[in-house]
């Protein structure tokens, strides 16, 4: 029952070459910054990372693509301020592509946690992006069938945690960080205060049945 690891080397271990990893995060907030630190620290690579961005500057994902870490890249917005080293890894093949629209890739997320089968959006319907895509239309409008997207591992980001593995946040640090935790098969969060009682029921977000591994890393708000 008690999910703490002694270190975030030890939350990251499990991560093998060729790992699908979800990363929790929108813009700099809920990234698990010491978990990503760790992993480039162990050393896996032919990474699929799956997030809402592709990092920026040199902090974060961007580490893990400037070190040649990741094989493909899942996102939203890959290009944004500052993300030279996922252009420039894209830009000389080093890395695959698959952008997917904001709420489809958290529904996607989302679909793959709550065990169905995909879901219809109009979204993308009549675009590149449902090339290969099953459509229907339904009353007149055109939909998309999309997939659920698991991985095999998330980092995750918390605000407080238990050494059960039940986990709250920090205000729109949640973000991803709840839905990546049941969408993989081994979810491990970086906490700011990890605590030897149980959470207030009330407060929890993510209960443990989610989350395999728990560490404190209080470096970040």
């Amino acid at each position: 029952m008690d999910k703490s690891v002694t270190g975030l080397e030890s939350a990251v271990a499990p991560i093998s070459d060729g790992a699908s990893v979800m990363i929790g995060g929108f813009g700099s907030s809920g990234i698990p910054f010491g978990l990503i630190d760790a992993l480039l620290e162990q050393g896996a690579t032919g990474l699929t990372v799956i997030s809402n961005n592709a990092g920026a500057g040199e902090t974060g994902i961007a580490k893990l693509l400037k070190a040649g870490r990741v094989a493909r890249v899942i996102c939203s917005y890959p290009r944004s301020p500052g993300s030279i080293w996922f252009e420039k890894r894209y830009e000389a093949g080093e890395v695959e592509l698959e952008v997917v629209p904001q709420g489809t890739l958290a529904e996607r997320i989302r679909a793959a946690g709550a065990g169905l089968g995909g879901f219809l959006t109009p979204t993308g319907f009549g675009t590149l992006l449902a090339e290969g895509k099953e459509t229907r239309m339904i009353d007149g409008r055109g939909y998309v069938l999309e997939a659920p997207l698991h991985a095999d591992f998330a980092l995750l980001r918390a605000d407080r945690g238990d050494k059960w593995g039940n986990l709250s946040f920090h205000a729109t640090a949640r973000n991803f960080n709840p839905v990546m935790a049941m969408a993989s098969r081994h979810a491990v969060a970086e906490v700011r205060e990890l605590s030897e009682q149980p959470l207030d029921p009330e407060h929890v977000v993510t209960p443990g049945i989610f989350v395999q591994g728990v560490v404190e890393y209080g470096v970040r708000p």
